[in-house]
């Protein structure tokens, strides 16, 4: 079998240089006596998948050094071979892909659920220093998974195909390489779910016996309307795999029989410009079917894969879907970034094509941002099966963005200093909300001001991972600023209401009771509501006893009773949301504090998740005085024209809103942002300024701030 394979391996690199097979040559026989007598788990000797390893990097027509690392890819971790000793042989390049794959082959991906994140980050880190590790990685994994029936522990099996279609099948489509995505997909399907898969093909061959030779006589049917046209090019078809069949079952909730687009064809030119053409000509003769056409020739996805797609009702009256490309996007469909191997220099492909590629980058940029645990694995998966829209900038130049984003998205997707200085935007020339959800073919221009930074806000509807996690970073940094500071001025206050001294020196006292390295550090768990003053005054003096003032005092006639509080209890109403009679609202309780009051969808309460036991229900009390006010606070985007701040508060005024505040926050040319605080009786009036505010022409947009 050795020899065979030996033989298949010496015609398979017939393309490399003679110095380069060389190398291939050497690095045979150091992996075949290395791995000596070894046995994989089908019986046959371990060097046999080193060699198909290397067969499969052929059929990308990898360079010589990625050949001798796919052979050489084993022998640190299952040999004695060191890597001194592929470094002497091979040179630093060689050593180097081989290291990168070994620290690969360590790291349980899936099996260990707390680990997942970090280690897919590593992962990707390796894809980024030289993109080679991650294709002889994935030439790997396709070859374990061809022989994974011989794998008789069945947990280990599960745990790898599980591992393969959420891992390594996702890098592989995201690389571009459809081929061997396919293959992966199928291969762990056959695991993890072999009796849909069983289902699937035997409802695709029924198909087949009620018409057996639908596929063909299709194929036929193209082929000669487009001969008629004197149009030559190759027209292909097949059937969609068990896999892709078995997601859009699950994804549009659909049984088999509904599925109408099971068979897909490609026709393949010999330019661009023939692409256009057959698309055209297939157009003129067969109806196509609305909003299932798209143009990835003019905007190519991130992975660089182009072609132009549509669905047709066509021969025999059957649904099909239809791929147009040329020799070249054929070749890039199926070998994605590889397939630049055939064209280009490898070692330039990172220069010249950094754009392909950005999305890893963007991929550890979010998983830099991941504060815990949960969120690095949520920002470690790739978001594989999400449709994307493509916009322009106003210079023309194509953003991929996921569905349902937003300018937010957009803003970040240049750059993150354009994000946080972001304060408008402008949708085919026209002022839009930064919630507005972009469509595909909008042109976006973003307004910035120096003085602007990230809103809380904007996490409720921003869609990309990159941008959610640095929002979260950017809050909970303001978020700590804010502790720090309370937590001081509560010490202080609490030091000087029970006539104790506090200074410097008895801060320094406190930080060594407290064995911490800052009294920042003090402050924030005093400002969080993690520990009280009180707890801190007994640490240094152990004679204090704490007598809690249980009398409340309502000082204000207009102050809002809430139910659900105990007797004794005080609470205030939280300034981040500014909470209204008639919002729903829940109660924080911060010792020493009281209760803060805020709106449920207030975004300081992310900050309490871990903490459930803080939280009451609570609900506004029905005996709350009729004529008792709320601030409330607003921001609206103002056309800057003249008399527009004149009508805003008109408006206001005769809906009975009173004005406490008005500040303008934003001045430009043409628009003004200006947030006003009003005093409102309760939700209900102040929706009705609000709806009375979207009515006015000269309003672009508006919004409260809630958090």
């Amino acid at each position: 079998m050795i020899d065979e394979i030996y033989k298949e391996l010496n015609k398979l690199i017939s393309y490399l240089k003679d110095d380069e097979k060389g190398k291939v040559y050497k690095a045979l026989k150091l992996s075949e006596a290395a791995h000596g007598n070894q046995l994989r788990k089908s019986g046959d000797p371990f060097i046999t998948h080193p060699l198909e390893v290397a067969k499969i990097l052929t059929s990308l027509r990898l360079d010589g050094d990625s050949i001798v690392a796919g052979l050489l890819h084993d022998t640190l971790e299952d040999t004695n071979i060191k890597i001194s000793e592929i470094n002497e042989n091979f040179g630093y390049e060689i050593s180097n892909l081989v290291q990168g794959l070994t620290k690969i082959s360590k790291y349980s991906l899936k099996v260990n659920n707390q680990k997942f994140g970090e280690n897919y980050k590593k992962l990707i880190l390796a894809t980024t220093e030289d993109l080679r590790v991650i294709l002889i990685k994935l030439a790997d994994r396709l070859h374990n998974m061809r022989t994974i029936e011989f794998v008789k522990n069945e947990n280990k099996k599960i745990n790898t195909a599980l591992e393969t279609l959420e891992v390594y099948s996702p890098l592989a489509q995201r690389l571009g390489m459809k081929e061997w995505q396919d293959e992966l997909e199928d291969l762990s399907f056959k695991v993890v779910n072999p009796d849909a898969r069983k289902s699937i093909l035997d409802r695709l061959e029924y198909l087949k016996s009620q018409d057996e030779n639908i596929i063909d006589e299709i194929r036929y049917e193209l082929k000669k309307t487009l001969l008629q046209e004197d149009v030559v090019c190759k027209v292909e078809g097949r059937k969609k795999t068990p896999y892709s069949i078995w997601n859009k079952i699950k994804n549009k909730n659909i049984a088999f029989e509904q599925l109408s687009d099971i068979m897909a064809f490609r026709i393949i030119t010999n330019s661009t410009r023939e692409c256009y053409r057959c698309l055209g000509i297939i157009h003129r003769k067969f109806p196509y079917i609305h909003d299932r056409f798209k143009d990835f020739i003019s905007t190519p996805k991130s992975n660089g894969y182009r072609a132009l797609h549509s669905s047709v009702m066509g021969p025999k009256n059957k649904k099909i879907e239809i791929q147009f490309r040329s020799n070249v996007m054929e070749q890039i469909a199926d070998f994605g970034v590889a397939a630049h191997w055939k064209y280009k220099d490898p070692k330039k492909i990172k220069e010249k094509d950094a754009k392909e590629y950005q999305w890893v980058h963007d991929l550890i940029d979010s998983m830099n941002s991941s504060s815990t645990q949960d969120e690095l694995i949520e920002n470690s998966k790739l978001k594989v099966f999400q449709n994307d829209i493509y916009v322009f900038t106003p210079k023309g130049d194509v953003i991929e963005l996921p569905k349902n984003a937003t300018p937010i998205d957009f803003a970040y997707s240049i750059h993150s200093q354009i994000g946080d200085k972001c304060v408008a935007a402008k949708i085919n020339e026209k002022l839009q909300p930064l919630k507005t959800i972009l469509k595909n073919g909008d042109q976006i221009e973003i307004i910035t001001s120096e003085s602007s930074q990230p809103s809380p806000l904007w996490e409720r509807f921003a869609v990309t991972t990159k941008v959610k996690s640095q929002l979260r970073r950017f809050i909970k940094s303001k978020k700590k600023d804010e502790h720090i500071l309370f937590g001081k001025d509560i010490l202080y206050s609490f030091f000087k209401k029970e006539n104790y001294e506090i200074n410097e020196k008895i801060e320094e006292q406190i930080k060594n009771k407290f064995n911490l390295n800052s009294i920042n550090e003090l402050f924030e768990l005093l400002g969080s509501g993690s520990i009280t003053s009180a707890a801190v005054l007994k640490k240094i003096y152990p004679e204090y006893k704490y007598k809690p003032n249980l009398k409340l005092n309502y000082k204000n006639e207009n102050y809002v009773q809430l139910k659900g509080l105990t007797a004794g209890m005080s609470y205030h109403l939280a300034g981040c949301c500014s909470p209204i009679l008639g919002d729903n609202v829940v109660g924080i309780v911060t010792a020493g504090i009281g209760v803060a009051v805020h709106t449920v969808d207030c975004q300081t309460l992310l900050s309490y998740q871990d903490t459930p036991d803080r939280w009451i229900n609570v609900s506004w009390d029905s005996k709350n005085k009729i004529n008792s006010l709320s601030n409330s606070r607003i921001i609206v985007v103002l056309k800057n024209q003249p008399g527009s701040l004149g009508k805003v508060t008109t408006l206001i005024a005769n809906n009975n809103g009173n004005i406490s505040n008005i500040n303008f926050s934003v001045r430009k040319k043409d628009f003004f942002e200006i947030i006003i605080d009003i005093e409102v009786r309760d939700a209900l009036h102040l929706q009705n300024i609000l709806a009375a505010l979207r009515m006015e022409p000269q309003v672009s947009s508006i919004e409260r701030v809630k958090g």
